[in-house]
């Protein structure tokens, strides 16, 4: 896609995410990106990181204050919406902070993009929203839906909100393969799991990106984009660092195995359980 002419605005901007995309954006520069935070040291360290080229503009802000996401959004064409509180024991243990970020911040986000007329308004979102048990899931499928409500609210063809849906990104923030390295960097013999029956989604932060850009690209308003994943074993995992196992029982709000959704052509559930496409433990082993 040619941002050449662009103004994007991605709020979480110095999340994991975040990071990666306004990286990403180095190959191929907006007009102008601005990184909308609520933790100025990542963004300083992000902008530093990047260069400091001329066309990133860091703003310190919070989602839950809508004046602040209203004054950053001035002359925005593309609004990614990736702030959340996304550590699930986090979540469970402070579920009014929770909902005022994830649920509320979001109302904020679909209010000031209809009112600044932002063209696209493209919710990141995780398999955690289907079939939530969880804070954070239900989080976040409320806030899918409130994302999707922009497009009645807006009523304007130039005005469009949608949906990007995926599950684990490896590496991230909230991926427990940082949590495997330090326990290994720190000495440990074996690695906690949970369960042994455990899957997940596989994403690699590289792939993230060239989806996200794909789906702005194809946007109409709308859609929930779901890319087509492969699954891990919490086992495989665990055996592609090289090291035993030991189960430690299941967290409060966790699922043996996550649903993305369902494919639009045939109605099948996309389970990560009943995936037909694992890694071996020799293709996490490149992933990690």
């Amino acid at each position: 896609m040619d941002w050449t002419n662009k103004t994007i605005l991605i709020t979480g901007g110095s999340g994991s995410f975040g990071s990666a995309f306004s990286k990403h954006l180095l190959k191929n520069p907006p007009k102008k990106l601005i990184i909308f935070s609520n933790n100025w040291q990542e963004q300083d360290a992000l902008y530093k990181e990047m260069g400091e080229p001329s066309f990133v503009r860091c703003i310190f802000g919070d989602v839950c204050k809508i004046d602040e996401i209203m004054s950053a959004c001035k002359g925005v064409d593309i609004l990614i919406h990736a702030a959340a509180v996304k550590n699930l024991p986090t979540c469970q243990y402070n579920a009014f902070s929770t909902t005022d970020v994830n649920v509320f911040g979001t109302i904020n986000v679909v209010k000031t993009a209809i009112q600044q007329r932002v063209n696209k308004t493209l919710f990141i979102s995780t398999d955690k929203s289907v079939q939530a048990i969880n804070t954070y899931g239900k989080c976040k499928a409320l806030a899918e839906d409130l994302v999707l409500y922009g497009n009645v609210l807006g009523a304007d063809d130039n005005i469009k909100f949608s949906v990007c849906r995926y599950g684990n990104v490896c590496g991230s923030a909230g991926s427990v393969v940082p949590v495997f390295k330090k326990f290994i960097e720190q000495g440990a013999t074996e690695l906690p799991i949970t369960h042994p029956d455990m899957t997940r989604f596989w994403f690699k932060m590289d792939d993230v990106m060239l989806f996200v850009e794909d789906s702005l690209t194809k946007m109409q308003g709308g859609e929930i984009f779901i890319p087509k994943l492969p699954s891990v074993r919490i086992t495989d995992l665990a055996a592609a660092f090289g090291l035993p196992y030991k189960v430690v029982g299941i967290r409060e709000g966790e699922k043996i195995s996550e649903t993305m959704g369902q494919y639009r052509e045939d109605g099948t559930l996309i389970d990560s359980g009943n995936n037909d496409w694992f890694l071996t433990v020799e293709e996490i082993k490149k992933t990690i």
